[in-house]
């Protein structure tokens, strides 16, 4: 995937573009913010010695020390409780859950305290936390493991939702979702983590809560983020083979939605096709939709049509290719929409 446009930082080093995976890329982004404000405290399950079970925060316990990269309990209630107290103290908790299917046990402190403390206490308590969350399918993993539980936290006012899908990105929205004063649930595509980018940590980054267009069409739009991304970019190479000219959209932020560029492009192609891995119903594929078709009813050639995870449990890894949203998907869904 070709690098996201930015603009030279002001006063920035300039230092020569380097290729790295998306895992590194966070492990980079981590590192730079803890090198910037020492009250940047990283926590969760095997974080420290480990380097976490992916090596997101590989090396970092070495050259920060214990107190600044805590190795938990196997508790995500008590993660995220004990980060909610460090916010409150003045800290900045970057707490990680291990896997995306884990973190209901802490779903209470989540939904009833994080997201509730800025707005109960008229503004004068922040909790600047972030919340990091391996999530999706595609690794052939257990049960609890490749879930996609973002809705219930888009769904839930005082909180943000964001979601990488490539290296730069990574680098870059971790350390701005560390430096919000809101609470941001971090959704990092565990599937993607070994793909690579070139990297220019040199370049001014784009604006946290916004959308990307990451390639530009006028046959009909996808809009898409984390995981999902990369297929369909490739349904729009493929597509492209055919005549047929995809714009594709990495929706980033999920709460708040930035659909300002999604309005754009619809009014242009008339169609729109919602791809993700989570299930369809009450998702934000469904909050996409309905605001498309408000916005874009009489620009739109066709229904707005989706390619999503099945609203069942994820299945056994045996069966997940059948389960996620892959390139003959999204083809026929936009098949579909050109032929309505």
């Amino acid at each position: 995937m070709a690098a996201p446009t930015m603009n030279n930082a002001p006063g920035a080093t300039a230092q020569p573009p380097r290729t790295t995976t998306l895992g590194k890329a966070l492990n980079m982004g981590l590192r730079a913010a803890m090198e910037r404000d020492p009250k940047v405290i990283v926590m969760g399950e095997d974080v420290g010695k480990l380097g976490g079970v992916f090596r997101i925060t590989d090396g970092l316990q070495k050259d920060f020390g214990e107190q600044r990269v805590l190795d938990t309990p196997l508790a995500e209630s008590g993660i995220i409780g004990a980060a909610i107290g460090l916010a409150i103290r003045g800290f900045r908790p970057v707490a990680e859950i291990q896997f995306d299917g884990f973190i209901f046990p802490g779903f209470d402190q989540i939904v009833s305290q994080l997201a509730k403390l800025h707005y109960r206490t008229q503004g004068r308590v922040k909790v600047p936390i972030v919340v990091r969350v391996p999530f999706g399918g595609g690794i052939g993993a257990v049960e609890h493991h490749s879930e996609s539980p973002e809705s219930y936290f888009a769904h839930t006012a005082g909180l943000r939702v964001v979601s990488c899908s490539n290296a730069v990105d990574a680098y870059w929205m971790i350390q701005q979702a560390i430096d919000c004063d809101d609470p941001v649930l971090f959704f990092e595509p565990k599937a993607r983590y070994y793909e690579k980018a070139e990297l220019d940590t040199s370049l001014t980054p784009e604006p946290l809560f916004t959308s990307r267009v990451l390639r530009k069409g006028s046959s009909a739009t996808i809009a898409t983020y984390g995981p999902s991304v990369k297929v369909c970019m490739a349904a729009a190479t493929a597509a492209a083979e055919d005549g047929v000219d995809l714009e594709v959209i990495d929706l980033r932020t999920l709460s708040p939605l930035h659909l300002g560029p999604v309005f754009e492009s619809v009014r242009r192609t008339g169609r729109l096709v919602m791809v993700t891995e989570a299930p369809s119903e009450s998702s934000i594929s469904s909050e996409v939709i309905a605001q498309v078709q408000k916005e874009c009813f009489y620009s739109l050639e066709a229904p707005v049509l989706r390619v999503t995870g099945f609203d069942t449990p994820y299945p056994p890894s045996k069966l997940e290719e059948e389960f996620l949203p892959d390139l003959d998907r999204v083809l026929h869904a936009v098949d579909q929409a050109l032929t309505y």
